[in-house]
């Protein structure tokens, strides 16, 4: 489960070929220290370090931060230089080392973290056990899931309408869900009964399937943000699903990232552009054009 991300920005610092300690703060449960020095005069070369410790919010069960760290040069020596981060147990350092057109400067970094934290899924059956607040039954592979109709029907279009005086299943006491597994229906349904689940790289694509098809608009959102701002998931597979399941900003982040020919042409050779809408081929065909 993510939260919002965490955001600081660096005092400005000089920096020549000594090997300088710059800075050592703490923000929101984070603490960093930032070194850096210019360790090659022909050409020019800079090597920056950043050490975190963020045993402050192990203990609030965050279990890793993912995001980006930029470092920048005051007088424009270098271009912004930009890092992910995946911060975890056993990886609390990151370095990046490049040119610049002087051997001294003024410069400061800036992280965004975004905290992920440790969420016990209950069990199945916890989940769906009789009780007061349940009133119907689904049946999945065989197996009953307790469930109530008013609350199902508020997160899902497609069980209000299920459950109506329209459909004979909503008058029945046990309901058949068929041709989807148990695993796949309980998951979908775990992102909001009892307690909000959230996704990951495992689950993202049969999230996204589930809530197309259940017409649960919620599971699409938390998706849509996961993919915007914590996944991993390469830029192909990833513009695919944004253009699958209906998530513009996602799309238009992903046709930005298209920015070399080389990245449009291993596109254009993955398995997933062949099944992209006319209408994504035609800004990727845009994307290049403008290239050339």
């Amino acid at each position: 489960m993510a939260r919002d991300a965490i955001e600081y920005k660096s005092d400005i610092y000089y920096i020549d070929s000594s090997n300088h300690v710059m800075e050592t703060a703490s923000h929101k449960g984070i603490k960093c220290t930032w070194t850096g020095k210019c360790v090659n005069l022909t050409p020019y070369r800079f090597s920056y370090k950043w050490k975190f410790d963020w045993d402050e919010l192990k203990n609030e069960r965050v279990d890793k931060l993912t995001g980006h760290i930029t470092v920048c040069s005051r007088n424009q020596w270098f271009p912004p230089m930009k890092i992910d981060v995946e911060l975890t147990e056993n990886k609390q350092e990151f370095a990046i080392e490049f040119e610049c057109r002087n051997n001294t400067d003024t410069v400061y970094y800036q992280y965004s973290l975004t905290p992920h934290y440790i969420f016990e899924k209950p069990s199945d059956d916890e989940m769906f056990a009789p009780s007061d607040q349940n009133d119907t039954i689904l049946v999945v592979e065989g197996k009953k899931l307790h469930v109530s109709k008013a609350f199902l029907s508020y997160h899902s279009e497609y069980f209000r309408a299920l459950f109506s005086s329209n459909f004979k299943e909503g008058q029945m006491d046990e309901i058949p869900i068929e041709d989807v597994s148990f695993g796949d229906f309980a998951l979908l349904l775990s992102t909001f009964y009892p307690n909000p689940v959230f996704p990951n790289e495992e689950t993202v694509e049969t999230l996204l399937e589930m809530g197309r098809r259940f017409l649960v608009s919620s599971a699409i959102r938390i998706s849509d943000y996961h993919l915007m701002n914590n996944s991993k998931i390469n830029n192909g597979k990833m513009l695919w699903m944004a253009d699958e399941y209906g998530m513009p900003e996602l799309l238009e982040k992903c046709i930005r990232e298209l920015d070399t020919v080389d990245k449009v042409k291993k596109l254009h050779q993955s398995p997933e552009y062949e099944m992209l809408s006319d209408n994504t081929k035609v800004k990727v065909l845009d994307i290049l054009i403008k290239m050339i």
